[in-house]
């Protein structure tokens, strides 16, 4: 059974960062492509970047591109999310993934991390 359990969230003011953490576990991790996607309140969910199994290939919607960076541990099974510069309109819950892309917006089903962006 595919779990994913999501970590790190928190309440930041504009311009600072966090680092979200997605423990996975019931799949080969290392062969998995993994996405992060997010749904800020009374929205549908949004899709926020994505890496291969191996971590050599990232993609990134234009809304975070140079703010956010993803990264994995197949040692750890373990995804994260770095996110930087941060701003009121990242605010959302915060969701892991196994597989998903820009055009695949698969739901998740972990509980999700709130990360809130506020002064």
């Amino acid at each position: 059974e595919v779990q994913l359990v999501e970590s790190g969230g928190g309440l930041v003011q504009p311009g600072g960062s966090l680092r979200l953490s997605c423990a996975a576990s019931g799949f080969t991790f290392s062969r998995s492509f993994m996405t992060w996607v997010r749904q800020a309140p009374g929205k549908g969910l949004e899709w926020v970047s994505t890496i291969s199994g191996g971590g050599g290939s990232t993609y990134y919607a234009d809304s975070v591109k140079g703010r956010f960076t993803i990264s994995r541990d197949n040692a750890k099974n373990t995804l994260y999310l770095e996110l930087n510069s941060l701003k009121s309109e990242d605010t959302a819950m915060y969701y892991c993934t196994k597989g998903g892309s820009e055009s695949v917006v698969r739901p998740p089903s972990g509980q999700g991390t709130q990360v809130t962006v506020s002064s």
